[in-house]
């Protein structure tokens, strides 16, 4: 037999939990606002991307009369090696840097390889057929969203959407060599 006890210790985990959810929302909404503020303030300013990787507009119409100075670009393979290493440690549980395979191929010297080119590995038939070189621009093409830039591909790693995180990390590989 049930108590009212029980049920309203029940109803309290119950409500309880969807507090919880309701705080946790609330705070995550308030770290990780995209476009200006989590309550929606229509006034707020979006950044917007421009061609070149890394380089950021302001939303308004004013944007283009900019100068120069003002618009931040990043020059791929001209970023923080060390920040780019602390990075590539979401890569490590499938790839290496000595020279050794592992779930992925190592990634030591793979700026300038060709695309499936690491002996001894078993690529998708979506890397071989995809050919060409792993030049500073490919690899943040890929790094940005592996499935897009080689559909069919393997890899369950869905990218690094910031621009500087690639940047370092393509720096990282980089300094690494052949």
């Amino acid at each position: 037999m049930f108590k009212i006890t029980n049920i309203i210790k029940a109803a309290g985990a119950v409500l309880g939990a969807f507090l919880f959810f309701l705080l946790g929302n609330w705070a995550s909404g308030a770290l990780y606002s995209i476009g200006g503020s989590a309550h929606g303030d229509e006034g707020a300013e979006v950044a917007m991307m421009t061609a070149t990787p890394g380089g950021l507009l302001d939303k308004g119409d004013d944007a283009a009369a900019a100068p120069a100075e003002e618009v931040v670009a990043l020059v791929l393979g001209e970023g923080d090696v060390a920040a780019g290493e602390k990075v590539f440690g979401k890569c490590k549980a499938c790839h290496k840097v000595d020279g050794k395979n592992a779930t992925g191929p190592h990634l030591d010297g793979v700026v300038g390889r060709p695309v499936a080119a690491v002996e001894g590995f078993g690529y998708s038939d979506a890397f071989i057929a995809h050919g060409g070189e792993w030049t500073l621009e490919a690899l943040d093409a890929y790094l940005t969203k592996p499935k897009d830039y080689i559909p069919g591909n393997k890899m369950s790693f869905a990218g690094l959407p910031k621009p500087e995180d690639r940047n370092n990390v393509i720096t990282y590989l980089q300094s690494l060599g052949g």
